[in-house]
Parts: structure tokens; sequence; C-alpha cells
């Protein structure tokens, strides 16, 4: 075989029709020089051998490992078993049609970019122990998997820092947060279903069942009365902490259905369970973390940020399962911390409006939770004529005993006949104006629109009568031997 003449191939011309590779052939298309092709001998817009060899090696850096060419230590026990016909192939491409295939060219052009970067990587100390260089002729080359160790440990390092050293105005946790979430709405999972997905009148999440236990009968009866104020999202200042908020920090939790959130709010037997449904009356912005589950990213290896969009991508499937895992009740002060964080981020500081979360439960399979962030956790309030008086029971004495009934009963003023002015005559409501609080309101839901609007005729109470558990079961065994350590 005659000898290469490597600098001649380096100044050889490949053209964008000549590569198949989407990517790297609309780059050569946008930035090469209009020559004739060294392959095709079409005159077109073409790269040098030598620019695409630079390329090609960013890319494999990148996306692919050569592998070993000796079995390892489990492949080399296969060997040995006579019993077992175990023949042994290196893993991976030889390393010309790795080349062939990642570009999408010929053999041809495909060889030539071998023997420029074998040259590129010879190293004659490697050499003369027998040992390959990077390309070399005989070398294989296989895609690696994806490492997201780096964004993992970043994500460690916010999560100590907000437990540990400043929980708030960190920062530092604000820029974390932002390059884990910049983008988002631009992202897809795999099949192309999208991390952020629209709920509210016409769409599949129109409304949200809640929950809230009563141990007492006084406080499920004024309840009843008033199931807008009081089975939708708490007063702030009766707002306790949970998964998505800290206390004070009023949100709606809602679930897809009614069985989930009792359960979500894990009743004791022997109380009573008041479940409504909420109707979602304007259209919401929601990240389904089911979707972030499964986010995938497509690109081209010859894209230089693919890499880290691959990598950030496989930390946002583990975060996905990082936000939704079960929590103790015993870690949930510090536990809590950090998705805390993540919603108080996703609510108020990203470029793409959110307004809430959709998150598996934990405590039913196969069933949606929804978190609504305070903005969008206004309940509109029923109407009621002025003077109305409201009264509920929960039951009633019969003839056999106590019976169980749950009503409501609206007394509503009689209708004032109406009164003709004089056109042009305004005169002030007295009555209401008397009525008009001087000082500040006791929250903000007169500066928020609403979101939600209760079903009043979904409203229903459980009574908690028994309590049971889908549980994994393991036998536990027990050992014990002589121990002969002259120690003892």
């Amino acid at each position: 075989m005659p000898p290469v003449d490597l600098e001649e191939i380096k100044k050889k011309r490949l053209c964008s029709g000549c590569v198949g590779e989407q990517y790297l052939s609309d780059e050569i298309r946008r930035e090469g020089k209009r020559r004739r092709c060294s392959y095709c001998d079409i005159t077109r817009k073409t790269y040098s051998i030598e620019q695409v060899a630079d390329r090609i090696e960013a890319a494999f850096a990148q996306h692919y490992e050569r592998t070993s060419d000796q079995p390892d230590d489990f492949e080399s026990m296969m060997l040995r078993d006579r019993e077992i016909n175990y023949d042994w192939q290196r893993h991976g491409q030889p390393v010309v049609e790795a080349i062939g295939e990642a570009a999408e060219i010929e053999e041809e052009p495909a060889r030539d970019l071998q023997s420029v970067l074998e040259e590129r990587h010879a190293d004659i100390e490697l050499e003369k122990i027998g040992e390959e260089a990077e390309f070399g002729d005989e070398t294989y080359y296989d895609l690696t998997g994806v490492s997201d160790a780096g964004w993992q440990q970043e994500w460690q390092r916010f999560e100590t820092s907000l437990k540990t050293v400043a929980r708030f105005f960190s920062r530092e946790a604000a820029r974390h947060l932002s390059s884990v979430f910049d983008g988002i709405d631009k992202m897809t999972a795999r099949n192309g279903r999208p991390l952020l997905v629209r709920a509210g009148p016409g769409k599949d999440i129109g409304s949200l069942f809640r929950a809230r236990v009563f141990q007492s009968d006084d406080k499920l009866t004024e309840s009843l009365c008033r199931p807008d104020l009081h089975l939708g999202s708490p007063p702030s200042l009766f707002a306790s902490a949970g998964r998505m908020n800290a206390r004070g920090i009023s949100v709606f939790y809602g679930a897809s259905d009614p069985k989930a959130a009792i359960a979500e709010v894990r009743p004791p037997v022997g109380s009573q369970v008041a479940v409504a449904e909420f109707e979602i009356i304007r259209e919401l912005v929601l990240l389904d973390l089911t979707a972030l589950g499964k986010v995938s990213v497509e690109g081209s290896i010859f894209d230089h940020t693919l890499a880290g969009r691959r990598e950030r991508a496989s930390f946002l499937r583990s975060l996905s399962r990082r936000i939704t895992r079960p929590v103790m009740p015993d870690d949930e002060p510090f536990d809590y911390l950090t998705t805390q964080a993540v919603a108080d981020f996703l609510a108020t500081e990203t470029n793409t409006t959110i307004d809430g979360i959709i998150y598996p439960s934990v405590q039913v399979a196969n069933v949606l939770n929804v978190v609504l962030f305070h903005k969008a956790a206004l309940v509109e309030k029923i109407e009621l004529p002025d003077g109305t008086r409201i009264s509920a029971h929960t039951g009633q004495d019969g003839g056999d005993g106590w019976e169980d009934d749950y009503a409501v009963f609206e007394r509503v003023p009689p209708a004032k006949p109406k009164v003709d002015l004089p056109s042009g005559l305004w005169l002030p409501n007295l009555a209401k104006l008397a009525q008009v609080p001087w000082s500040a309101p006791a929250d903000d839901s007169s500066l928020r629109e609403p979101t939600l609007r209760i079903i009043l005729n979904s409203v229903v109470v459980h009574q908690i009568k028994r309590v049971s558990f889908d549980t994994d079961e393991f036998s536990v065994r027990r050992h014990r031997w002589e121990d002969r350590d002259e120690k003892f």
C-alpha cells in the first residue's frame, strides 16, 4: 500500500452534500468556502478535511470513548469457563465506521479523517509498549453514557447551604436554581410531551379536589356554611408549612381524585373529612413533574452544547424523584426546605409564568396532586344576599336514636321593593359606608384574581371508620454463632 501523504489529505475538501448529519451539513453550508468537493466532484460549500477533523475530534471527546482491547474481569471469567461457549468481541465499532456513522459520510472521507486524527494523537511511548493511542487504525469507539455528577454535587451544596448557612436572600441559591430551571418552557419529555401544561376551562385538568380533617362538629358545621372560605386555601395566618410552602404562605393543595385528597390529609380514625371539588375558572400554567422525570434532549453531537444539555436533562429526571419522594414527619422541617425553595423560585423568579406544580401522590398510586402557588390559590367567594344567615347540622335525633344528616340552611332577607329615583339623583348607601373598615385589609386577597370556584353540590363528608395500609413485608432472619475471638 503506497504511503499516505497526510498534508495532501488535509487539503482535501468535503462538501455539505456529502455529509448526511444535518447539523454538521448545515454548518458547512453556512460557514464553508465554495470549492470543488474532493469526493463527489461537485462545486459547493465545503470544509477542508482538517476542519472536519477538528469537529470530529471535539464531538468524540464529548460523546465517545475508546473501548478496551482486552476483556474485563467478568468477561475473562466467562472465557475461562469451559462449560460456556463464550466468544469475546471488543465493544463498540471500528474507528472508521464510528466516524462514518457519526458524520454520516462514506468510507473514503471517514478513512481520511481517521488518518489525520491518528497523526494528531500519535504517541511513540505508547507504541513502544504496545498500547493504543486515540484514533489508532485498530481502535474501537462507543457512545458514552450521560453523567450528571457535577449537577448532583452542585445540588448537594445547594441543599446544605439552605439548611445550614443561609435560608433567605441567598444569591447562590437563586443562581443555582436559575441554572437548573432556565428555559424549562422549551424542554419536552419523550415523544414531545411538554413540561409545562395548561389547566383550566376546557383543559384536561379542569377541577381539583381538596379535603380537610375535622375532629369536632362545631368546626365542621362552620366550614359547611362557608366552604369557599374554610375548604379552600387557608388564610396566611393559619397556613402551616407543607411540601411546597413555608409557614404563612397560603397555597392550594388539590388532587385529581377525591379519595386521594382524603389520603393526603392522613385523617385519624374517628375523624370526619369534608371533600369538595373546585373548578379552575381561568387558564393556569403548571410544571408537570411527571413529565420532568422523563425529560429528553435531542440534538447533534456536533453541537457543543449537547453534552451539557444531556447532563442537565439527566439531573432534572433525578430532581423530579427528589422533589416527590416521601418524607417522614420527623424530617419534614428540614427536608421540606429544599422543595419550598424550589416552589418559591418557580412562583416568583422564573422568566416564564408558572402558577403551580403537578406531582404524583405519595399516598395513592397513579393519582396526581397539584399545588397552586399563592398567586393562583384564591377561591372566589360564593354569592350571598346581604343579611343572609347560614346554619348547618350534622344529624338529628330520630325514633331509633341519632341519625347522620348533613345539611346547610341559608335564610335570606326578603327582597326589597325597587324605588325609582328622579333621573340624575344619586344617594350614597349610608349603611354600607358605616360597614367599611378603615384599617388595612388582613390579607392580599383584594390584590389577587380568583382562580378557583367551589362547586357547592360537590361537598361530601366522609366519616373515617378504619385505615388500611399497602405494605411490602420482609421477615427478619436472626443468626447466632460462637465468637472465639481472644479479646472476649
